[in-house]
């Protein structure tokens, strides 16, 4: 006697399994999504921009403070 058949809903709608397999859980879905890079909606050639602001300011840790430079001109 075959048992009775297993279905899962889809964003497409009631889809049916086939006999030995199971529903792929929410969790499993999630991990294969977070295994691919990200990628932007809109342009997927971009290149993303150097975070070159505060504390990761390579050039502006480079910087003479004001008070030093005067300091060293008297």
């Amino acid at each position: 006697m075959n048992a009775p058949r297993k279905y899962e809903p889809t964003d497409v709608g009631e889809q049916s399994l086939i006999d030995g397999l199971r529903p792929v859980s929410l969790g499993e879905k999630l991990t294969a999504q977070t295994t691919h890079p990200m990628t932007p909606k809109h342009n997927a050639s971009a290149v993303q921009k150097p975070c070159d602001h505060g504390l990761f300011d390579e050039v502006g840790r480079a910087q003479i403070d004001l008070l030093d430079l005067i300091s060293n001109l008297t």
